[in-house]
């Protein structure tokens, strides 16, 4: 399915299971595109086989999804919402990795929301905070010097991650695609996460692995406690993956049991 945004932009999105069934929405992070990350994939289609829908867009930017030029926060957040519309289904947002922090914004504009799960969001890890860290990634992007951007964005990270992009055939203007990303971190960390999910009635699930980084555990905690209706817990997966089998069962669990509605009347999101 491609789906077209207010902002002209197509999706390309893989769709799995009974149309109109509830539906699982996965947001992915800063990385490679969806054909080198088989994850969601791979959750979406046991979650099909339970009877349920899921989607897994291409982030703006990469693989079928092609823009020119950077992505900003906006057109991301357009691009989730004009999904979730197309679904037509309550919906549960999947955000994996900095994809969590794109959830937490746009789950104030999906209508039919049914729950935000947050995977290992990487929030309040950066010695210096997400704002300065993501200033300092911001001014190599404008510079010009596109593998130093993603050497400042994957800090702290494995050197094998970032050898493993380098395979990518967008490297290294992929990191066009990473924008809305660091945007997305520095804005929920500067304001914090009870400014998006404080007005929010679905549930909200912060997610660990079994195996983590260090701050993983602790992060989860503190966004579960920004949330009206927040819970942490600790799933079976290992060093920022899930494992397919237990998430799908999760995601299944949280989509039998959805709320009526999702957003509270009074609830105001600015995100400037």
């Amino acid at each position: 399915m491609r789906v077209r945004t207010p902002y002209g932009d197509a999706v390309d999105v893989e769709l799995h299971g009974p149309e109109g069934a509830p539906a699982a929405l996965f947001v992915q992070g800063a990385g490679p595109g969806r054909a080198e990350n088989p994850i969601p994939s791979s959750t979406a289609r046991l979650l099909a086989g339970r009877g349920y829908r899921a989607a897994v867009p291409e982030r703006l930017g990469r693989g079928e999804s092609a823009t020119s030029g950077p992505v900003d926060l906006d057109r991301e957040l357009s691009a989730i919402t004009a999904v979730s519309e197309a679904l037509s289904a309550p919906v549960v947002l999947i955000g994996h990795s900095s994809g969590c922090a794109l959830a937490i914004l746009a789950a104030a504009g999906v209508p039919t929301l049914a729950g935000v799960m947050l995977w290992e969001a990487p929030l309040w890890q950066f010695p210096e905070g997400a704002p300065a860290w993501w200033a300092g990634v911001k001014r190599s992007i404008d510079a010009g010097d596109l593998e130093g951007a993603i050497v400042r964005y994957m800090a702290g990270m494995p050197p094998e991650w970032i050898d493993e992009l380098r395979t990518s055939p967008q490297f290294p203007a992929l990191v066009h695609s990473w924008i809305p990303d660091g945007t997305a971190l520095a804005l929920v960390e500067e304001r914090s996460p009870r400014a998006f999910l404080s007005g929010i009635d679905a549930p909200v699930l912060a997610l660990v692995g079994t195996e983590t980084f260090p701050g993983m555990t602790e992060a989860a905690s503190a966004v579960a406690e920004s949330a009206a209706n927040g819970t942490a817990e600790e799933l079976r997966g290992a060093w920022h993956d899930w494992d397919p089998t237990a998430m799908a069962e999760r995601i299944a669990r949280m989509l039998t049991a959805r709320p009526e509605g999702g957003l509270r009347a009074e609830a105001d999101f600015p995100l400037a």
